[in-house]
């Protein structure tokens, strides 16, 4: 199973993803879901993936080849282009594999988040699905997120707002998510990439990868339990005098 989400606020935005790839519970591995395509200066793109592995693969070998040679992603005019740029690899994939895959019961099933920003244009995010059609995030709904989502949702409903929303904020929502997800989903898991970009930055160089056990998401986690511990308790207890009846 997979995770990864995607924070979009008036200043920027955050994109956070775990990288375990299961094949059934006795072959878990470690795959990295989030693609960097960057020209400095001229535009940045951020492609995470969830979905067939294999698949997904081949996808993101198909938009490497075309930026490579000045097409697909790094020809796009707008974010829209883009998204519709990654929605023509995921269905061109989607044709070479489907016939063999459904034979043996699988399903091409990839979903990609993309967030990036070209020079002259607002930064924005996108998430493509198995068919190839683009769905943009908007100021009432500034997240998306592919995989296993129920788990990592409820905290990002409460919190991110796209106006008032900072970026560093963005940043412990979506790991907050994250952790959520790890506590509460086994096919979840370590290491976590994380990711912030800036309006008009133009250059991707805010990233970590947060491996099992760091510090600082050990850190994240227990102060996030022991938070939720002491708002519970701080919660007016229950009213369970019994009704009185005239």
């Amino acid at each position: 199973m997979t995770y990864c989400l995607g924070i979009t606020t008036k200043d920027g935005f955050v994109v956070a993803s775990d990288s375990r790839s299961n094949a059934g519970y006795d072959q878990v591995n470690v795959c990295r879901k989030m693609h960097l395509f960057e020209q400095p200066g001229e535009r940045v793109f951020v492609a995470m993936t969830s979905g067939s592995l294999s698949c997904s693969q081949s996808i993101v070998t198909l938009l490497r080849k075309d930026f490579d040679i000045g097409a697909g992603l790094a020809a796009a005019e707008s974010m829209y282009d883009a998204a519709r740029a990654v929605g023509e690899q995921v269905r061109r994939v989607s044709d070479l594999d489907r016939r063999s895959l459904e034979q043996d019961g699988l399903k091409v099933n990839v979903h990609v988040i993309l967030a990036g920003q070209i020079r002259g244009q607002p930064h924005d995010l996108y998430m493509i699905y198995p068919q190839g059609n683009p769905l943009r995030s908007t100021e009432e709904s500034p997240f998306l997120q592919i995989g296993e989502c129920k788990y990592g949702r409820p905290i990002l409903d409460r919190g991110v707002r796209f106006e008032h929303t900072s970026l560093e904020d963005a940043a412990r929502y979506a790991l907050i998510s994250i952790d959520s997800t790890l506590r509460s989903n086994v096919t979840v898991g370590p290491p976590i990439d994380l990711l912030v970009y800036g309006r008009d930055e133009l250059h991707l160089d805010r990233r970590r990868r947060f491996l099992d056990r760091d510090p600082d998401l050990v850190a994240i986690h227990t102060q996030w339990e022991q938070a939720l511990r002491l708002a519970v308790q701080a919660i007016p207890r229950v009213n369970f005098e019994p009704e009185t009846t005239t």
